[in-house]
């Protein structure tokens, strides 16, 4: 006869880790039935190799879809684990019974690969989520802990069974605790009926692989199940039953694998909706002695304050430990628990300081750190290929955010920088590059952070090539195919050319000139034309073909200079603002390529658009500017159309515009040309109060992007300007007609009652 022995347990408890294995040891079973995919299962031997160092997770995912996948992490205080590792070490069979993901997966209703992915992945609660109360049945947890008096039941599960150092009788208070909870929700209503059905097919399938251990002789069968469900696996109802709710489900293909995880993952903070709100907390308490932890945990926050060159002192951690024990004496606990602990480090060795309690929050208690997984792990050949190149470009995948400064002179740093770009056009976020201020350097920067999500993102793209090579190749053509966005394609091209990938380069430029020949807007052409004119000067850093884009240059140089002076006609202020900035980057780009031809055909049309008053007065004050910079005009010029624009007939805030346009970005121009200065000055002066009030904001903003030695040296200047004015012009205001203002004193006289009105 067959004996079923449930442990209900906690994910990711140590206390519940501990107690499960002298369980175990006292029962010695001949199988063992875990809490979890059996799709998996035969990939669970790999969890006994050395190599294989916790936390990992599996990975369970649909092939063809693999943004539909889950994930089942593991620290090793996880008590499902230990029980894998009890049962490889005893050598007796072990065995998920959860409901397979292949059905789990084929229940689910279709969504499209975004939300898939949303759905799958952890994900933080929303403020809504995060405030609403769980139902007994989503947290039974929780409804414990707030019966006992406790906030959360982490806290609560923590004070009954993490400190524990034995199994006596846990697990059958465990049982009998959730018994009674699972009588009372009876009628319990849920809104989510989907998420009761999953528990229902859930817990058939369970009791299956139990009633199938059974069938297969085994005598001691040892179930290690989620504290939830230990009841209706202790006492099971008719197979019947659980036969006709399982029949006639629908799979779908899966693929398990074992990949790298990190404590941040564990951590109920990520979104993990097992998770747990200390998983480097739980660590120091799987590795650490009961009678150690208050010196050990308060030595380890002390030596990481000191890490930080903060204060902390063998005196200040004594007295740390003295408040910590007398706190937990007043609570009538045994020992200190964590909020003990942050209590006493807040008091003693912060200072009541919260900044370095986040730091600890983060560090000590999450915890930063992460897996390993052997190199027998089933992988997609893609993840080999770029576990292949991390080791030989010693690149190891770290979840710590890091800094990568690369020289492209040097070879191996080259070849770092073509895998990060390859993995950033397959959508793969290990890096983020970091704008670097001077243009031509052979230098880039990195920001490096791996985070479990990457496998899923490179999985996603296995089908598009077996190598990083290939699949960035072929995945680049693919977006190029369906792209008809000459800035996306031309922002493509550069990346391409920059992980160097030659075979793609011939398909995208030619992509490229096609949609460039059928592109209208020039706005569009002015704004593909910076990045491949950083292609053009800055391609030989990297050895690459420079020739093959200077066609497609030439045409839109070509195309935008035509198609501009008809664009800038009777522009709104916003979309001058926006051909303002593309106007000001294409001539940056232009000068940067110096080539002769093009920049006089600008120049030309720059010309064109500064004598005509129906553009707007943004964009024509900036092609005086540029012209005046490119000395294609001289001072003389610009300062007869700044004259004419100020002092012309037009309104003020197309002159203000104007000013706008030809000022922006430096006020050295003011400084080392006087005449100009007066001009301004001379303007503002003329200006009815009520058009200066309207008109400061605009003048302010542009003045605002000068320097601050500009604005003061022009203030300077200013004041030397007004020193030359006589002292009896400023003292009587030229506005003044005293010949006019005579000829009203009689009317004035006669209104007042002073004189009669006169003949």
């Amino acid at each position: 006869m067959s004996e079923v022995h449930v442990f209900g347990i906690r994910h990711h408890g140590p206390g519940s880790a501990r107690s499960l294995i002298l369980a175990l040891d006292a029962l010695q079973p001949d199988i063992l039935l875990i809490e979890g995919p059996p799709d998996a299962d035969g990939i669970i031997p790999l969890a006994g190799y050395k190599t294989m160092i916790p936390p990992v997770a599996l990975l369970v995912y649909v092939p063809d879809k693999p943004t539909k996948a889950a994930f089942y992490p593991f620290a090793v205080f996880s008590p499902e684990w230990q029980a894998m590792q009890y049962a490889l070490s005893a050598q007796i069979p072990v065995r998920f019974m959860d409901l397979p993901l292949s059905y789990r997966f084929a229940i689910e209703p279709e969504t499209s690969e975004d939300q898939a992915a949303e759905s799958e992945l952890p994900k933080t609660p929303t403020p809504e989520e995060s405030s609403a109360e769980p139902t007994i049945r989503q947290d039974p947890l929780g409804a414990l802990a707030r019966a006992a008096g406790y906030p959360d039941g982490e806290r609560w599960w923590e004070q009954m069974v993490e400190h524990r150092r034995d199994s006596r009788e846990l697990f059958a208070a465990v049982l009998e605790a959730m018994s009674a909870l699972r009588e009372s929700v009876t009628d319990e209503v849920i809104p989510d009926q989907q998420f009761v059905y999953q528990e229902n097919l859930r817990e058939a399938y369970m009791r299956k692989t139990i009633r199938a251990a059974q069938k297969e002789g085994y005598h001691r069968i040892a179930v290690v199940c989620g504290a939830w469900h230990a009841p209706v696996l202790a006492h099971m109802p008719p197979q019947k039953e659980d036969q006709e709710l399982l029949k006639g489900l629908k799979k779908v293909k899966i693929e398990a694998t074992w990949l790298p995880w990190t404590h941040g993952r564990l951590s109920y903070y990520s979104g993990y909706g097992a998770g747990i709100r200390s998983p480097g907390w739980y660590q120091f308490l799987w590795d650490t002695p009961t009678e150690q932890i208050t010196n050990g945990w308060l030595t380890k926050v002390a030596h990481y304050l000191r890490e930080q060159d903060l204060d902390a002192s063998p005196a200040q951690v004594i007295d740390a430990a003295r408040l910590s024990e007398t706190l937990a004496a007043l609570r009538g606990r045994a020992i200190p628990t964590l909020d003990e602990f942050n209590e006493a480090t807040l008091s003693v060795l912060c200072f009541g300081n919260d900044t370095p309690m986040r730091l600890l929050h983060q560090k000590l208690i999450i915890g930063e750190t992460m897996g390993e997984i052997p190199d027998e792990t089933p992988m997609v050949p893609l993840q080999r290929d770029l576990i292949h190149q991390q080791r030989h470009l010693r690149m190891r995948p770290e979840v710590n955010e890091s800094k990568l400064t690369l020289d492209l002179r040097e070879t191996m740093h080259l070849h770092k920088s073509h895998l990060l770009h390859r993995l950033a056009i397959l959508g793969v976020s290990w890096g983020q590059k970091e704008p670097v201020k001077q243009k031509g350097t052979f230098k880039e920067v990195w920001r490096l952070r791996w985070s479990p999500e990457n496998t899923i993102q490179l999985i996603e793209k296995s089908p598009y090539g077996n190598t990083i090579y290939e699949a960035a190749s072929a995945y680049a053509l693919h977006v190029a195919k369906g792209e008809p966005e000459l800035a996306v394609l031309t922002a493509l091209v550069n990346e391409v050319l920059q992980a160097e990938l030659p075979e793609a380069v011939d398909e995208l430029v030619h992509r490229l000139q096609v949609i460039a020949a059928l592109t209208g807007d020039v706005s569009k052409l002015m704004a593909a034309l910076p990045a491949l004119v950083d292609v053009l000067l800055y391609g030989n850093v990297r050895k690459t073909d420079r020739t093959m884009v200077s066609e497609v240059v030439d045409g839109i140089v070509t195309r935008a200079c035509i198609g501009l002076p008809t664009a800038v006609h009777a522009l709104g202020d916003d979309t001058a603002r926006e051909l303002f900035l593309l106007i000001r980057n294409f001539n940056v780009a232009l000068r940067m390529l110096q080539h002769a031809e093009h920049l006089e055909t600008w120049h030309n049309v720059l010309a064109r658009i500064m004598g005509q008053t129906t553009v707007h007065g943004l964009i024509r004050g900036r092609a005086c500017r540029i012209l005046l910079d490119s000395a294609v005009i001289n001072g003389e010029i610009a300062a007869q159309h700044m004259r004419f624009t100020l002092n012309g007939i037009e309104d003020a805030s197309q002159a203000a515009a104007w000013l706008q346009g030809f000022l922006a970005g430096s006020g050295l121009i003011l400084l080392h040309d006087e005449n100009l200065l007066k001009i301004l000055d001379g303007w503002v002066a003329t200006l009815r109060p009520e058009e200066f009030i309207a008109l400061l904001p605009m003048v302010r903003k542009t003045f605002s992007t000068f320097t601050q030695p500009e604005r003061q040296q022009i203030g300077v200047k200013v004041k030397g300007i007004l020193s030359e004015i006589p002292t009896e012009k400023k003292n009587r205001p030229d506005s003044v007609d005293q010949d006019r203002a005579d000829s009203i004193l009689g009317i004035l006289g006669h209104l007042l009652g002073n004189d009669p009105l006169p003949e």
